[in-house]
């Protein structure tokens, strides 16, 4: 689908399972089952769901996905499953390989957006995307390179720390037009110095909600994850940017949606909803 000057496709990196009762927080879970219904252990389904913004001489893509360097104990945990999907399978359904690739957006370096961000290779951890820059908020670096307790365990250095030794980093500082027609929007309830790159366009701009708003079910300004830092400064975060989604006709791109990967959305009588599916 086309937004401004660029074209843009969904790339499936695999998909996993987290606890519904961690993705959904204070949510009682009679309601949000109704949304995502959970297995008999609570677990949810989710996908691993980056973007590919291709124009003006760039494969640029947004997130990369868990990777493959998870230990067995962890990827039985998550049921990390990338044999239907994976990084390369989807660029090759594109035409494309991981070489490329020429800049990679990582919204904030938790090992389900940054993972795929290198791989192993004679045994040590390398830039995946040999011939791409990584475009990183300096605030997350610092967040990554120095996590507290509560989050230690989503930041694995494996996926960063090869990055910077590369030559390939590059940490930027706050909201700004990151290439032509592309800006970047920051928000820091769920982690401090998460981006969402936003696509211009003159009709419908494509925003990439990433754990802003996870899924669809997370449209509501209360739906939020037990895993967001600052609950109140994301709902805050969510409603201004839902209200602005709405008054500039903005396509929602989710990162992790079992089902839906972009959709336009609507005010209902309480909330702000689905009004119709896109394909990207």
């Amino acid at each position: 689908m086309r937004f401004g000057n660029y074209e843009c496709f969904t790339v499936e990196t695999g998909s996993f399972e987290l606890d519904g009762g961690a993705m959904f927080g204070v949510v009682p879970k009679v309601l949000w089952e109704r949304k995502i219904p959970a297995d008999e252990k609570n677990l949810i389904p989710m996908q691993a769901r980056s973007l590919l913004i291709q124009g003006k001489g760039k494969n640029i893509l947004i997130d990369t996905g868990i990777g493959d360097k998870l230990s067995e104990k962890l990827k039985k945990i998550y049921k990390v499953d990338l044999d239907l999907a994976n990084i390369d399978i989807s660029l090759s359904k594109l035409g494309l390989t991981c070489s490329d690739i020429t800049d990679v957006i990582i919204t904030h370096l938790h090992f389900d957006h940054a993972g795929g961000s290198t791989s192993i290779l004679d045994g040590k951890a390398v830039p995946t995307f040999q011939n791409a820059e990584y475009y990183i908020q300096k605030k997350q670096w610092e967040i990554a390179n120095n996590p507290s307790a509560r989050d230690r365990a989503s930041y694995m250095e494996e996926n960063f720390m090869p990055l910077k030794n590369a030559g390939v980093l590059k940490l930027i500082d706050g909201p700004q037009e990151i290439f032509e027609g592309i800006d970047i929007i920051v928000t820091n309830g769920h982690t401090p110095g998460q981006q969402h790159p936003l696509v211009k366009d003159k009709t419908k701009p494509l925003f990439f909600c990433a754990d802003l708003i996870p899924t669809s079910a997370h449209l509501p300004a209360a739906w939020n994850m037990a895993y967001d830092n600052f609950p109140m400064t994301l709902i805050d975060e969510k409603q201004k940017l839902l209200s602005r989604a709405l008054n500039e006709d903005w396509i929602l791109f989710f990162e992790h949606d079992p089902c839906i990967a972009a959709a336009t959305i609507k005010q209902a009588e309480k909330n702000i909803e689905i009004d119709s599916f896109v394909s990207i």
